[in-house]
């Protein structure tokens, strides 16, 4: 893929990391189809490169509209190189507060909207026999805290499915990468932008410091959503790249404290989790 014109699409590219991927791909000639709630916001981008960007209106949540965006795609372009799963949102609340339908979103933003894209656009890829799917995952996909549950459950859901996907593909010379940021310097956590649910003063010693720490983050983040997208790009061209990548030196701090957490957990507790099998039963085979 290294040296083709590449086609993308971008859910979400009329912001953050979206965006940066956009931009970084059609400094370089490529094109891009952005995909964002509303077309106009992609009108900078069009200004810019012309008939290289393809903007096109939808809301992820749309599952069923997913199909028609790539068919527009492919019409137009002729290819798609890279598909890159970026549309969500983040949102603040206890379990308690947090309704059936706010939860629902979180999971039609984070897992239903990608798999919809991703169903749409591998017939094409497995015909071409390459391809790359990029799924925006975060931090939050392999840890959550209190508050950040329903935004977690989304990306969590979305880590599992990727991970069976990937094996699924591979045969096919389609690449699954799962990004795993930490903060970036986006709109993410902007008043206007990151959801909040109504707060039960229950709560408030629990999570209260919370709410105003994802609040106060705003505008001083340290990820860098320009380096990110190269650091993408280099990934996608990087043969033995991991199907997980943190990004940013907290996901990394995060993360490699949670796994050995996980890792020291399950081997302390092995024995009481072994003895739960029927007595002197051969190992389990599997196919994977």
């Amino acid at each position: 893929m290294a040296n083709e014109t590449k086609t993308w699409i971008i859910t979400g590219a009329s912001s953050g990391l979206g965006l940066a991927l956009a931009e970084a791909a059609l400094a370089v000639g490529e094109r891009v189809v952005g995909i964002a709630r509303r077309a106009d916001r992609l009108g900078g981008l069009q200004a810019q490169y012309g008939d290289r960007v393809l903007a096109i209106e939808h809301d992820v949540r749309d599952t069923e509209g997913a199909d028609t965006v790539v068919r527009r795609a492919l019409e137009v372009f002729g290819r798609v190189d890279v598909l890159v799963n970026n549309a969500g949102a983040g949102q603040v609340g206890a379990a308690e507060e947090i309704t059936d339908a706010a939860l629902r979103s979180m999971l039609e933003q984070h897992l239903f909207g990608p798999a919809a894209y991703v169903r749409a656009v591998l017939p094409h890829m497995r015909a071409r026999g390459s391809g790359a799917i990029v799924q925006m995952s975060s931090q939050g996909g392999r840890m959550s805290f209190p508050a950040v549950g329903s935004y977690s459950a989304g990306k969590f859901a979305l880590e599992g499915w990727s991970e069976a996907l990937a094996g699924e593909v591979a045969p096919f010379g389609i690449r699954v990468l799962i990004a795993e940021p930490s903060r970036f310097r986006t709109s993410f956590n902007a008043t206007d932008v990151l959801n909040t649910a109504q707060q039960s003063s229950i709560y408030d010693d629990v999570i209260g410091a919370v709410r105003a720490n994802m609040a106060e983050a705003d505008g001083i983040q340290e990820g860098d959503p320009v380096r990110a997208a190269q650091v993408i790009r280099d990934m996608l061209d990087t043969p033995d790249a991991p199907l997980r990548l943190p990004l940013g030196a907290e996901a990394v701090r995060n993360l490699t404290r949670v796994y050995r957490g996980a890792l020291d957990d399950v081997e302390k507790w092995a024995p009481v989790s072994e003895s739960a099998d029927f007595p002197n039963m051969p190992r389990a085979v599997r196919a994977f």
